[in-house]
C-alpha cells in the first residue's frame, strides 16, 4: 500500500496543489494513455473544490473597457508591412481602436425574409433614423444610421453604427434588442460580422454542390452555406454541407447553430482538418461500387491570430506579437493543402483569415501555389462583391523574428530564427509576380467601411494535381468489399470527446413503428423511408430525424472513418397518447422537409384571425376551445381524428405561406411551437406579441401584472410530449419546455 505523503506534484506546480503520493502516481498513469479531456476536466474541478488555496493567484485580466488600445510592436510590424497607404494609416489606427458596430442578415425562406425585412425597415428601423444616441467610447452623442450591405444577395443584410453593448444598455434600443435576440432564436436573423459574410457569398453554392467547411466552428459561415444551398425552396437539395472542426467541444456549437436552419442536408463531423479522410460515396455509375467524394465547394476559414478582430477583442492588443503568425503559417498551410486535396476539378475553394499578417494570407497562397503548378489559380471575384471598399492583394512583404528584425531573403535570417522564419515565407520574386496573381486577393481593412479587417483568396481547380496524376482511375471505382480484403486492417486512431450514439437508418417500409407513422400522416410513395434514423439500435425510439438520400450515403459509407457529430433533422417524436392512434407527433424543427409528403386528412389550412389566436393562446395547460374559432374552421376539425397534424395560411396579397405543427385535442385546437417561433410568427401576421416585448429596463414595481406574467411564459417553450387535455400529460409538459428566449 502506497504512503499517504503529502508532496508538490510536478505537473501541478503552476497551481501550487498538494496531493498524496498515490493520486500523482494514478495522474502520471493516467498520463501516459489517451484520456477523455471532458472527464479529466470534471474531475480535476472537483478536486480544486476539494483543495482550495488559501491565497490564489489574482485575476490579471482587464475588463475590456479599461484595455489600453495601444501596441507599439503592432504598429511598427504592420507599417514595415505597408498593409495600407501612408496617408490612410491615421485612419487604419483610429477606426481599429474603436468598438465593432452591429451587423446582421435576414434568413429563412424568401417569403418569411421578405416580410421580416418589410417589418425591420418600416417599424425597428424608423425608430432610430433620427435619434441621436450615447455611444460607447464616443464624448457626444451621435445619429445612428442602419446601412444596408450593398454586396449582400438580396438586400437582407444590414449594419448598425452601434455596438452589441450599445444595444444592449441603451433602453430608448430595448424593442430592437427583443428582436434580434427572438428571432435569432427563431432562425429568422442571424447576428454576424459583416466581413464575415464574404466568404460565402463569392464561393457561390448551389443546391446540387456538396460543400466542405473545414474550420467551421461557431458556425456563422456555416449557416450561410446551409442557406445558400436552400436557394430553391420547391425540393430538397441534391448537395450537402459538411462542417468539420478539429474541437470536439465547438462541434456542439455547430449542432446549436444547425438546428436553428433546420436542414436534412448537413453532417458535422469531428476531424483535424490537416489531416482530413479522404471519404467515399456511392458510384452513380455502378451502383454497387464506391468512388472518392471530391467536394465541388470548400469553405477554408483557417485558425488565424486573429489581429484582424481587435474591435471586438480587445485583449489582442495585450497579447499580440509577430510569433503568433509565424507559429500559424505551417498549421494553416497543411489545412489549405489538404482542402484543395478534395476539390473536385472545376471546383471552387475560399481560404480566408481574420488577420492582416501575410505571413498568414498571401504567403501561405504562394507556397501552395509554388507546389500545384497550373492545376490551382486564383480567381477575381470582385464582381460579385459590388459596392465593397478593398485593397489588392500585397505581392512584397517582409518576414520578421520575435524580436522584431525584418529580413528580406532567408540567407539572411540567423541560425538561432530559422526554425521560426522559414523560406516558404517569403514573397515570390519580382519576376515571377505575374504568375501568381496575388493581387487577385482582397484585403478588407476597418476604415474602408467601418467594419472589422479580413483577408479572402480564391481558387479555382482546373486539374489534377501534381501528386494526384499518379492515381489510376481503377482504383478510384474499386468496390469497397475488394478494397477491404487487399488492406491490412488499421489501427483506429482514439477521438476525444464524448462517444456518439449510433446512426441507425430505417430498413423501409417494414421498419417496427413506421407503417403506424405512414397511416396516420398518409404519406405519398414518394417519401423515403430509409431516409429515417435515430440514435439507438435497442429500446423504445424516441426522435426520428431525416436526412436527405446524398447524406444517408455519405454518413453509411464513412461513419466507421470519420467520428459524425451530428446530421438529420428531427422530424417525429415520441408522443404515447391514449388518444393518439399513432405514438410519434411531427416536430416543427422537421415539418419543412416532410411537408410535401403529408396527405390531406392531417392538414388544416385555417384563416389568419384562427391562425392568430392559437399562436397568443400558447399556454399547453389551457389551449383555446374548438368554439372560439371561425365556423371555416370548426367546419373544417368537426371530423378530424385527434393527434399531430399541420397547420397552413397563405396569404393572397403578400405570398406569405407559413406551415405549423398544430394538435388537435379532444375539444381544443393549439400550435406546437417553441415561444421564439411564436413570437416570429406573431410579427409576421401583424398580431400583437407585446407581452413576450418586455421592457427589461423597467425597476419590479413598475411592470404590470401582465407583464409579470409574460416574462415567465417568455422563458419558456410553448410545447409538450402530450396533448394538454390529458391529466396525466402535465409532467411531460413541464419536462419539455425549453429556455428559447
Amino acid at each position: 500500500m502506497l504512503p499517504n505523503v503529502l508532496f508538490d506534484s510536478k505537473h501541478n506546480l503552476k497551481n501550487k496543489r498538494f496531493v498524496t503520493l498515490a493520486e500523482y502516481l494514478r495522474r502520471m498513469g493516467r498520463r501516459s494513455r489517451n484520456v477523455n479531456k471532458f472527464a479529466q476536466r470534471k474531475r480535476d474541478r472537483k478536486e480544486q473544490e476539494k483543495n482550495r488555496q488559501e491565497n490564489p493567484a489574482p485575476d490579471i485580466r482587464k475588463h475590456y473597457e479599461d484595455i489600453v488600445r495601444e501596441n507599439a510592436a503592432f504598429e511598427e510590424y504592420y507599417k514595415v508591412q505597408k498593409v495600407c497607404p501612408e496617408d490612410q494609416w491615421e485612419d487604419f489606427m483610429k477606426s481599429i481602436k474603436d468598438n465593432l458596430p452591429t451587423a446582421f442578415r435576414i434568413t429563412g425562406s424568401k417569403c418569411e425574409a421578405n416580410a421580416l425585412l418589410k417589418i425591420v425597415t418600416s417599424q425597428y428601423f424608423s425608430e432610430i433614423l433620427n435619434m441621436k444616441l450615447k455611444v460607447e467610447g464616443k464624448d457626444e452623442e451621435e445619429e445612428i444610421k442602419p446601412i444596408n450591405l450593398p454586396w449582400y444577395p438580396g438586400g437582407l443584410a444590414w449594419q448598425l453604427r452601434l455596438s452589441r453593448s450599445d444595444i444592449r444598455r441603451n433602453e430608448a434600443l430595448y424593442r430592437l434588442h427583443n428582436f434580434l435576440v427572438a428571432e435569432t432564436a427563431a432562425g429568422g436573423v442571424s447576428r454576424q460580422e459583416a466581413v464575415s459574410m464574404i466568404p460565402p457569398v463569392v464561393l457561390q453554392v448551389e443546391p446540387h454542390h456538396k460543400v466542405l467547411d473545414m474550420c467551421a466552428a461557431p458556425g456563422s459561415k456555416t449557416a450561410q452555406l446551409i442557406e445558400f444551398l436552400h436557394s430553391d425552396e420547391d425540393k430538397t437539395p441534391t448537395g450537402l454541407v459538411m462542417a468539420n472542426d478539429v474541437d470536439n467541444s465547438r462541434c456542439y456549437m455547430l449542432v446549436h447553430q444547425a438546428k436553428r436552419l433546420n436542414s436534412p442536408c448537413i453532417v458535422i463531423t469531428n476531424h483535424d482538418s490537416a489531416v482530413m479522410p479522404s471519404l467515399v460515396i456511392t458510384d452513380e455509375q455502378n451502383p454497387e461500387q464506391t468512388k472518392p467524394l471530391k467536394f465541388d465547394r470548400i469553405l477554408c476559414d483557417v485558425p488565424c491570430s486573429g489581429d484582424a478582430t481587435l474591435r471586438k477583442n480587445p485583449d489582442i492588443w495585450l497579447k499580440w506579437s509577430t510569433g503568433n503568425g509565424n507559429n500559424l503559417h505551417g498549421i494553416q498551410y497543411r489545412i489549405l493543402r489538404r482542402g484543395v486535396e478534395l476539390l473536385s476539378i472545376g471546383g471552387r475553394l475560399v481560404y480566408s483569415t481574420c488577420s492582416f499578417n501575410p505571413i498568414e494570407n498571401e504567403a501561405v497562397i504562394h507556397r501552395l501555389l509554388q507546389e500545384v503548378g497550373e492545376s490551382i489559380k486564383l480567381v477575381d471575384v470582385t464582381d460579385l462583391l459590388p459596392g465593397l471598399k478593398f485593397h489588392k492583394g500585397m505581392t512584397h512583404w517582409r518576414p520578421a523574428s520575435k524580436d522584431m528584425v525584418f529580413y528580406d531573403k532567408f540567407e539572411d535570417v540567423p541560425e538561432k530564427w530559422q526554425t521560426v522564419v522559414r523560406p516558404q515565407m517569403f514573397p515570390p520574386k519580382s519576376e515571377d509576380l505575374d504568375k501568381f496573381h496575388l493581387d487577385r486577393c482582397i484585403r478588407i481593412l476597418p476604415h474602408h467601411q467601418d467594419t472589422g479587417g479580413f483577408f479572402v483568396a480564391v481558387f479555382e481547380k482546373t486539374a489534377p494535381l501534381p501528386w494526384e496524376k499518379d492515381q489510376t482511375k481503377p482504383e478510384a471505382t474499386e468496390p469497397l468489399e475488394e478494397k477491404e480484403k487487399k488492406e491490412p486492417p488499421k489501427k483506429r486512431r482514439r477521438l476525444g470527446g464524448y462517444r456518439e450514439d449510433p446512426f441507425v437508418f430505417f430498413s423501409g417500409d417494414q421498419e417496427d413503428v413506421f407503417p403506424s407513422i405512414k397511416d396516420f400522416y398518409d404519406l405519398n410513395d414518394k417519401f423515403d423511408p430509409t431516409c429515417l434514423l435515430t440514435r439507438c439500435h435497442i429500446g423504445k425510439k424516441k426522435n426520428i430525424y431525416l436526412v436527405s438520400p446524398t447524406v444517408k450515403d455519405v454518413v453509411q459509407k464513412n461513419e466507421n472513418n470519420i467520428k459524425i457529430i451530428n446530421t438529420g433533422v428531427k422530424t417525429f417524436v415520441r408522443c404515447d397518447n391514449k388518444n393518439m392512434t399513432c405514438p410519434f407527433r411531427l416536430s416543427q424543427e422537421g415539418l419543412q422537409s416532410v411537408s410535401e409528403h403529408i396527405g390531406a386528412k392531417r392538414r388544416l389550412n385555417i384563416l389568419k384571425e384562427d391562425l392568430i389566436l392559437v399562436l397568443q393562446n400558447d399556454n399547453p395547460s389551457n389551449p383555446p376551445d374548438v368554439k372560439l374559432f371561425s365556423k371555416h374552421t370548426q367546419n373544417l376539425v368537426k371530423d378530424f381524428a385527434t393527434g399531430s397534424c399541420v397547420l397552413e395560411y397563405k396569404d393572397t396579397e403578400s405570398n406569405l405561406e407559413l406551415t405549423l405543427v398544430g394538435w388537435r385535442g379532444v375539444h381544443s385546437l393549439r400550435a406546437y411551437t417553441a415561444t421564439s417561433d411564436t413570437v416570429h410568427y406573431l410579427r409576421l401576421l401583424g398580431a400583437d406579441f407585446s407581452k413576450y416585448d418586455v421592457n427589461k429596463f423597467k425597476k419590479a414595481s413598475e411592470v404590470t401584472e401582465v407583464e409579470a406574467d409574460s416574462s415567465v411564459v417568455a422563458e419558456t417553450i410553448s410545447t409538450s410530449e402530450n396533448d394538454p387535455e390529458d391529466s396525466e400529460a402535465s409532467e411531460a409538459n413541464i419536462k419539455d419546455k425549453i429556455d428559447c428566449t
